[in-house]
C-alpha cells in the first residue's frame, strides 16, 4: 500500500513537473512568420480558434499546451477584436497584445499645405479606415464645431494613427481639436499690433503664408508683408489664392485673364482676406502670422531653391521680376 502510494505520489510530482516545464517552453514559444502579417481577431473569437488559424498557416506547430495555459489562466487569453500584425516574437507576447488590445495602427498624415479636397482624396486610400458619407461628414464637421460650410484649414497638418474600423471623422476630430489648441494658444502670445481681427483671420492668412513658401526661416518676413499691405490698406495680390478659387481648372500655370477674373479668391480683385483659408497651414505658419518680422517689405518674388527676394517698392520689385523670373 505504501508502495502503490509512493508510486502514485511520485507520477503526479513526475506528471507535474513535466506540465510545468512544458508551460515554461512555452513561455519562450516564438511565432515563426517570414514577413510581418496582418491578421483579424473578429468578436467571439476564442484562443483555441486564434492557434488554429495560426497552425494551419504554419506559425505554431502545435496548440495542444496553449489549450492548458488557456485552462489554467482563462482572463489573460481573453482576445480583443481587432487587426493584429503578426510578427516574429513570443507567442504569449503576441496574445498578451490580444488581450490588451495593442492592436496595430494604421497611419495616415494630413501634409503641411494640402487642401480639404486632398485629404478625402487621401483618405479614400487609407487601409481598413471606415469612409463617410459627404452628407454625413458635412453634418458631422458642423457638430465638432466648425460653423463654416468650407472646413478648409481647419485640421491640422500632422501623422494621426487609427485602429482599422474607425472612420475618417475620428481622425479629422483629432485634427480639428488639434488645430484649436494650436490657434488658440497662437492667438495668446500674438503680437498686438497684427491687424487681424479674429483667429479665423489668422488661419486664413497662416494658409496663404504656408502656401507662400516651405522655408520656415523667412515665413514671419512673408507675413510683414502681408501685414504691411494690410496695414497700407493694399490688397495682397497673391498667386496661391488666385489657384485655390480656380480649382479644377488651373492646370499648372496662371494665366493674365485668371488674374482678371473676379473670385472670391482672387485677392489681385477684391480687398483684404479672402472667404476661407486655402490650405491646412503648420504651427510655424501660424505663428509668423501672428509674430510677423518687423519690416518695410511690401513686395516679394521668388528667388530659387524656395526662397524669395524682398523689396520695398514696386520699382525695386519690378526689378526683381526680370532678375529672377524674366531672366533680363
Amino acid at each position: 500500500m505504501i508502495r502503490a502510494l509512493a508510486f502514485i505520489f511520485t507520477f503526479v510530482v513526475a506528471v507535474g513537473a513535466f506540465i510545468g516545464i512544458q508551460l515554461k517552453q512555452l513561455q519562450t514559444s516564438q511565432i515563426t512568420i517570414n514577413e510581418p502579417t496582418l491578421y483579424q481577431i473578429k468578436a467571439g473569437t476564442g484562443v483555441n480558434a486564434m492557434c488554429r488559424a495560426f497552425q494551419k498557416n504554419s506559425w505554431v506547430k502545435d496548440c495542444f499546451w496553449l489549450k492548458v495555459y488557456a485552462k489554467i489562466n482563462p482572463e489573460m487569453v481573453k482576445l480583443k477584436q481587432g487587426m493584429y500584425l503578426i510578427e516574429q516574437k513570443p507567442l504569449l507576447a503576441m496574445i498578451s497584445d490580444m488581450n490588451n488590445g495593442r492592436d496595430h495602427q494604421f497611419p495616415f498624415t494630413i501634409l503641411e499645405g494640402s487642401t480639404f479636397k486632398q485629404v478625402l482624396s487621401d483618405f479614400k486610400n487609407a487601409n481598413y479606415l471606415e469612409q463617410v458619407s459627404e452628407i454625413a461628414l458635412k453634418n458631422a464637421l458642423k457638430d465638432i464645431g466648425i460653423k463654416q460650410d468650407n472646413p478648409e484649414g481647419w485640421f491640422y497638418p500632422d501623422t494621426y494613427f487609427y485602429s482599422a474600423g474607425d472612420s475618417q471623422l475620428d481622425i479629422l476630430k483629432r485634427a480639428y481639436q488639434k488645430m484649436v489648441n494650436t490657434l488658440d494658444s497662437a492667438w495668446q502670445a500674438r503680437d498686438m499690433a497684427v491687424p487681424l481681427k479674429t483667429k479665423y483671420d489668422a488661419l486664413i492668412l497662416a494658409s496663404i503664408i504656408e502656401k507662400e513658401s516651405g522655408h520656415n526661416a523667412e515665413r514671419d518676413l512673408i507675413a510683414s508683408v502681408f501685414v504691411n499691405r494690410i496695414n497700407k490698406g493694399m490688397r495682397l495680390q497673391t498667386d496661391p489664392t488666385v489657384i485655390y478659387g480656380l480649382g479644377d481648372e488651373y492646370q499648372g500655370d496662371i494665366k493674365s485673364e485668371h488674374l482678371r477674373r473676379h473670385t472670391p479668391y482672387n485677392t489681385y480683385r477684391i480687398n483684404g482676406l479672402p472667404p476661407t483659408p486655402i490650405a491646412m497651414p503648420s504651427e510655424q505658419a501660424i505663428y509668423a502670422t501672428l509674430n510677423p518680422r518687423y519690416s518695410d517689405f511690401y513686395y516679394f518674388v521668388a528667388s530659387g531653391g524656395g526662397e524669395h527676394h524682398f523689396s520695398k517698392t514696386l520699382a525695386e520689385h519690378n526689378a526683381a521680376v526680370r532678375k529672377y523670373l524674366l531672366n533680363k
